[in-house]
């Protein structure tokens, strides 16, 4: 099922997949990860000016990773905001996508924790750096094929 923003990117020749509609009705987007700064760019333009959160999360083990970014269009005019989410699925060995930051501020610390908790990588990120676990922390902790270290059970043990 299609919905509005749907048949709008269909009408303007944008690429993309339609996922149908969450419990609560609101739309859902599949981009591609080589298409999404751009389409994020036109989303703000057509007068999706709030990112309202970004997270991401590990499909399957040994599988694809995805980015998931839920957009608002806030309107004066407007008793109910539009809402719609976007997925970006990403391969667990090179996952990159870029950096929607330049587009919407309010992405900064939620791709950095995407970065720390899954090691999605987003390009032109200004300060992509882990903010959860320390540096020196080897792995993704969310990842369903993490290993966590021994040291949990020595450090309990006490």
């Amino acid at each position: 099922m299609q919905g509005n923003l749907s048949a709008w990117l269909v009408k303007h020749g944008i690429v993309h997949r339609s996922l149908g509609f969450d419990y609560q009705g609101i739309e859902t987007l599949q981009i591609k990860p080589e298409d999404w700064h751009s389409i994020a760019v036109i989303l703000y333009v057509y007068g999706y000016n709030y990112l309202r959160s970004q997270c991401a999360y590990d499909v399957a083990p040994g599988g694809l990773l995805a980015s998931v970014y839920h957009l608002t269009r806030i309107e004066y005019s407007l008793d109910q905001p539009e809402e719609v989410c976007i997925k970006v699925f990403v391969p667990r060995q090179n996952p990159r996508i870029p950096s929607i930051f330049w587009v919407w501020k309010s992405a900064d610390f939620q791709e950095r924790e995407s970065y720390d908790m899954l090691g999605i990588s987003y390009d032109n990120h200004p300060r992509l750096k882990r903010i959860l676990m320390p540096e020196s922390w080897i792995g993704w902790p969310l990842r369903k094929d993490y290993i966590a270290p021994n040291f949990y059970e020595i450090q309990d043990a006490h």
